[in-house]
């Protein structure tokens, strides 16, 4: 299934040399990781404290919607660095491992939620796709221990998460109302989530 995902190698060959620097450096993967969550609670706060309750959509938080596109990419560079950090640098743990997943869900939380606070934005929407991208990375990660490997598959996994919420921060920002558009793109992310769900359990069981 297409996703997002399958760019990932070409996205690391552009960062490895950022990622030889910063081994160098004796930077961890663990820094890179809790740099992520930072990086995205940070942001999620500022969405907060600008959607002054969702009564409307302030200058204040079109210019920290602006900024959601960057900040996510940010992340996946930071998720995709931390990765090769620990892979290729001989710097992988247990702990590392649990640090990463459990980042992958908090940055979720902290950045998509606040979607939930801005006025014409539909909260059970936001809040129902949160709960879903907890439970497709949690069916993902069970593939350690039914398929002895993480699954990724798509179409809606991390990085298209990632992709729609750039754009959807990029065009509030812009100051383009929350109208009909929205409401169906993200009833139609929970669609794609839920499929997603199928494909990573069917993929496990069939290769266990």
């Amino acid at each position: 299934m297409v996703s997002i995902y399958q760019c990932k190698s070409t996205f690391q060959n552009y960062l490895r040399p950022l990622v030889n620097r910063l081994a160098a450096w004796q930077i961890s993967p663990n820094q890179v990781t809790v740099s992520a969550i930072l990086l995205s609670g940070a942001t999620g706060l500022a969405l907060v404290q600008s959607t002054q309750l969702a009564i409307a959509i302030f200058p204040s938080t079109q210019a920290v919607l602006l900024s959601v596109p960057v900040v996510l990419l940010i992340r996946m560079a930071l998720n995709a660095i931390d990765g090769m950090l620990a892979r290729e640098h001989g710097k992988t743990t247990k702990f590392g491992c649990i640090l990463n997943e459990l980042g992958d869900v908090l940055s979720d939380i902290a950045l998509y939620l606040p979607f939930s606070l801005i006025a014409g934005v539909s909260a059970p929407l936001i809040v129902g796709i949160v709960i879903l991208a907890i439970a497709s990375e949690m069916v993902g990660v069970l593939g350690y221990e039914i398929a002895h490997k993480r699954h990724y598959e798509g179409p809606m996994g991390k990085s298209d998460r990632a992709f729609v919420f750039g754009i959807v921060g990029l065009i509030l920002g812009l100051g383009i109302a929350p109208t009909q558009w929205l409401t169906i793109l993200l009833s139609a992310v929970i669609l794609l989530q839920v499929w997603t769900m199928i494909n990573r359990i069917q993929s496990m069981l069939q290769e266990a």
